[in-house]
């Protein structure tokens, strides 16, 4: 299976919404809407992929950094398309982008409960951080308590 992987654009939303929309896993929220996805990937241009094979979009990352440290994040292949490497391909253009811009390191989000999700990272070098903190968050344009 040939797969080609190019940076992603607004014009893939819909295909990308469904295939995150059907991947065992993946948590989706208001910020993977269009509009958030306008504004994340004008803030990130360039650093986000997608695998197009057999004329559609097989597989995406999202990828993100602040100056200091890279985000990936939304990992996914279609079910048909896994462990044809179409994952780790992504997986090395987003690294390669952020290399590109000075990144050095890189944090990946991967729910507590997608075993699937944490044996590939695993499997591709990611190490687990052990650290006595969990992420916590707050709104933005709220008062605080």
């Amino acid at each position: 299976m040939k797969v080609d992987i190019r940076v992603m654009t607004l014009d893939d939303y819909e295909e990308v919404i469904r295939l995150w929309s059907a991947t065992e896993g993946l948590s989706l929220g208001d910020d993977d809407s269009r509009e958030g996805m306008v504004i994340y990937l004008k803030r990130n241009h360039g650093l986000c992929f997608v695998g197009v094979g057999a004329a559609k979009i097989v597989g995406t990352v999202l990828c993100g950094h602040d100056g200091r440290r890279g985000i990936l994040r939304h990992l996914a292949v279609a079910p048909e398309f896994r462990k044809n490497g179409i994952g780790k391909l992504l997986v090395r253009a987003a690294l390669d982008a952020l290399a590109a811009e000075g990144i050095k390191k890189c944090n990946i989000f991967v729910m507590d409960y997608n075993f699937a999700g944490i044996s590939f990272w695993e499997h591709v070098g990611a190490c687990r951080l052990e650290y006595d903190w969990r992420t916590l968050q707050l709104p933005t344009g709220q008062p605080l308590k």
